[in-house]
C-alpha cells in the first residue's frame, strides 16, 4: 500500500506505466492491486479517468510486447534462465503452455485475469513465433479489457478497493469466465433468432 502510494503520489501517470511495465514482464508488483488503487485515486480526485486509464493502457502494452519480443528473440532458454528471478516458476511455465496449447491466442485475452499467468503468455507467443499483428489484436484487446475493468472497479467503488482488488486479484478468472459464457450465451440467442428469421422470410 506504502510503495502504491508513493508510486502515483511522486510520478502520478508516469508511475503507472513504469508499474505495469515491469509488474507484466514478471517483477513483483500485484497489478490487479495497483489498478484498482489508481481507480480509487481517480475517486478521491488526484487522477483522472482517461488518462488514468490511458497510461494503464499503454504499460500493459508496453510491458506485454516487451515480453513478446523477449521470446521471439530469446525462445524458451531465456525463460527457464531467468524465470525463478522473475518470479516465474518451472511450474507456472509447465501449466501455462499446457493453456496456451488448448486455447491459443484466447489466452491472451484472459491470460491477463490470471494472475502468474499473463506473465508468460507474450513470452510463449513470441516463441510460438506468432506474428505480431495476430499477437497485438488479441493481447492489446485484452489490456483494454482489463485495465478498465479494475480502474473502473476501484472508482465505483471507492473506499472499498483493498478488499476488492485483493479478492479480484485472486477470482477474476471465474468473472471473466462468466462473462464470456454470457456473451456466448446472448450471441448464440441472437444467431438462431437471426436464422429463424431469415427461413420465415
Amino acid at each position: 500500500m506504502g510503495h502504491l502510494n508513493y508510486l502515483i503520489e511522486h510520478f502520478g501517470y508516469l508511475g503507472i506505466i513504469m508499474a505495469l511495465i515491469g509488474g507484466i514482464i514478471g517483477l513483483p508488483i500485484p497489478d490487479e492491486v495497483l489498478l484498482t488503487y489508481v481507480g480509487y485515486t481517480v475517486f478521491a480526485g488526484k487522477l483522472a479517468y482517461l488518462p488514468s486509464l490511458f497510461c494503464a493502457f499503454i504499460g500493459a502494452c508496453s510491458g506485454i510486447t516487451l515480453s513478446f519480443i523477449l521470446g521471439v528473440k530469446l525462445g524458451i532458454p531465456f525463460l527457464h534462465k531467468f524465470g525463478p528471478k522473475l518470479h516465474i516458476s518451472e511450474a507456472r511455465i509447465d501449466r501455462t503452455r499446457k493453456l496456451f496449447n488448448k486455447f491459443g491466442p484466447f489466452l491472451l485475452i484472459i491470460g491477463f485475469f490470471i494472475p502468474g499467468v499473463r506473465h508468460i503468455t507474450a513470452y510463449l507467443a513470441g516463441i510460438n513465433r506468432y506474428s505480431y499483428k495476430k499477437f497485438a489484436l488479441f493481447a492489446y484487446s485484452g489490456a483494454v479489457i482489463w485495465c478498465f475493468t479494475f480502474i473502473t472497479l476501484g472508482r465505483v467503488l471507492g473506499g472499498n478497493w483493498v478488499i476488492v482488488g485483493t479478492y479480484l486479484s485472486r477470482y477474476s478468472i471465474y468473472l471473466i469466465l462468466l462473462l464470456l459464457l454470457g456473451f456466448i450465451i446472448i450471441y448464440s440467442y441472437r444467431r438462431k433468432r437471426r436464422i429463424v428469421k431469415n427461413a420465415s422470410s
